[in-house]
């Protein structure tokens, strides 16, 4: 195994988890950028309400994307298991 098979496994690596916290976090700050916005337009200064709805959008896009984020992960999983013995000789 030498240096370029793992900076390709750790470079991987990070592009799925940059990819799958992407999508959690993205719709989570559009919604907060549009409380915000609201909240500064009408003088509101009310902590629950930029609270609430990105965590309703939060719990929303886990149960949408949730079978799409495991299957990334798992499929990362298997391909870096099936390929121990490649990356060990």
């Amino acid at each position: 195994m030498d240096a370029l098979n793992i900076a390709d496994l750790f470079t991987e690596a990070l592009y799925i988890v940059m990819i799958l916290v992407a999508v959690l976090i993205v719709p989570s700050l559009l919604v907060g950028l549009v409380v915000a916005t609201f909240q500064a337009a009408t003088q509101i200064n009310e902590q629950t309400l930029s609270f609430l709805p990105r965590l309703m959008i939060t719990i929303l896009v886990i149960i949408f994307t949730g079978p799409w984020i495991v299957a990334k992960v798992v499929n990362y999983a298997e391909k870096l298991i099936t390929n121990i013995p490649y990356l060990i000789s």
